[in-house]
């Protein structure tokens, strides 16, 4: 947004500086070349009032003379006519101003410039003079006034001099035009700044909130009035929805504290129960409600692991992930062995994978993983344990069962709590070990996948961010 702002606001000065100063470098251009233009007509003038006096061989002399002095001086060409075009006077040969032997055409410009001195009408407008030209400019004045012309005085004027002028002044004006724009573009950047950082903020704060940090806040105190005022209601906001999720929290948390102990007495009272039953069925529905006790007890284990693991209190912590992997596959062998399920790490463990998560974050996860491979998974197969290390920089730990796995369309629903396929309602567990390892990984910038393992089973993948 910052590029694209400052790309608008250089644009703009862009334009706004061009607008200013081509007008202002065309206005000195024609200005120059009025100058020209009038400095040039008064020599003009004052030739042909020596050619309209002009009656002896000593006037032509003196005409000649003048004319000759000015175009050695000016390097200009000068001819003067009479009203049918013949060379009176001439002088300079910078440019042909009538025809002769071997001099070419006469140009357009004298050519129209003639016609219209001998029809008694000066020279008032030269071509603009720029930096690449016109070389040179025909002026002409006429000999004589109204009806009585006798000729024309044509001058062929160098620009050089003009041309020089010009250029200068136009490389001043592109300098300060230069200048001014770097100025405003330091400006523009302020601006930018100025305006964007409570943005940025702002962008960091939400970004924090949607990863799951309720402490985060929009701290930045510049900008216009509106974005504070904006800063101001997203504090706000973001403390009623911390306040909010944190009530639900310490909900669950102490009703499922409080109801631990009644539950466990009742539990230890029922055990205590069962010598003085008979045999028979009611035996059998007190066996069968111990079992629920001990089910409820289960989940109101797994409510408290998952508010404690919402409530993102814990400090994230190195890890080394291989260690922790090599740590929970040898403490669950035993396992699984007495379930008849093979449990190996494919592959070498890379070392040096370290993450930064919760504490035991990897061997967490992978309890709640090895725990549920060990529930579906029916005797005889065979999970898989492998780490590796993506492209992108993430740690992942891959358990892999080849058991029946569980149809495409219900994969979404493995990470949502007390989810449960409808062949396994009888499984025993609470239904929030994958809900729990989910929340873990988040918490450290990571994340759960669940997919299919070919040609059958369940793969479920953890992933979380080297440090």
């Amino acid at each position: 947004m910052r590029r694209r702002l400052l790309a608008v606001l250089l644009v703009l000065m862009g334009a706004a500086t061009l607008l200013l100063c081509v007008p202002l470098a065309d206005a000195y251009a024609r200005g120059r070349t009025e100058h020209l233009l009038l400095q040039r007509r008064s020599e003009a003038v004052r030739f042909a009032d020596l050619a309209e006096r002009m009656r002896t061989g000593a006037d032509r002399s003196e005409l000649a003379a003048e004319i000759g002095r000015y175009a050695q001086l000016y390097g200009a060409a000068v001819t003067v006519v009479d009203t049918a075009g013949r060379t009176v006077a001439r002088a300079g040969a910078t440019a042909p101003l009538e025809a002769s032997a071997g001099s070419g055409p006469v140009p357009a410009a004298a050519v129209d410039a003639r016609r219209r001195a001998l029809t008694g009408r000066s020279t008032d407008r030269l071509p603009t003079i720029r930096p690449w030209g016109p070389d040179s400019v025909v002026l002409a004045e006429p000999v004589g006034r109204d009806e009585r012309v006798s000729g024309a005085v044509l001058m062929a004027l160098p620009t050089g001099a003009a041309r020089r002028d010009v250029t200068v002044r136009w490389a001043l004006i592109a300098a300060g035009a230069l200048t001014a724009f770097a100025a405003a573009a330091l400006v523009a950047v302020g601006i930018a700044r100025w305006l964007l950082r409570p943005v940025r903020d702002l962008d960091r704060a939400v970004e924090g909130l949607a990863a799951g940090s309720l402490q985060a806040r929009a701290v930045s105190d510049t900008g216009p009035p509106e974005l504070r005022r904006l800063r101001r209601h997203f504090n706000t906001m973001a403390q009623a929805v911390a306040d909010s999720m944190g009530r639900q929290r310490d909900f669950v948390a102490d009703a499922s504290h409080q109801l631990r102990n009644p539950l466990a007495t009742l539990v230890l009272q029922m055990e205590n129960v069962e010598p003085y039953i008979s045999p028979g069925p009611g035996l059998t529905e007190h066996t069968r409600a111990l079992d629920e006790a001990e089910r409820l007890e289960e989940l109101l284990d797994g409510l408290l692991a998952l508010a404690r693991v919402e409530s993102g209190t814990a400090e994230l912590k190195e890890q080394d992930v291989a260690r922790a992997v090599r740590e929970r596959t040898a403490a669950w062998s035993p396992v699984f062995r007495a379930a008849g399920l093979a449990l190996a790490a494919g592959g070498a463990l890379p070392e040096g994978l370290v993450v930064r998560a919760l504490p035991d974050a990897v061997g967490r996860v992978l309890d709640a993983l090895l725990d549920n491979a060990v529930k579906f998974v029916p005797p005889g197969g065979s999970v898989e344990v492998r780490v590796s290390r993506t492209a992108d920089g993430d740690a992942v730990v891959r358990v892999s069962d080849d058991g029946p796995g569980v149809p495409e369309d219900q994969l979404p629903l493995l990470l949502r709590r007390f989810a449960r396929a409808p062949e396994h309602q009888n499984v025993r567990g609470s239904g929030l070990g994958l809900a729990i390892a989910e929340e873990i990984a988040r918490a450290g910038g990571g994340c759960l996948i669940a997919s299919g393992n070919a040609p059958h089973g369940l793969a479920l993948e953890l992933r979380l961010p080297l440090v």
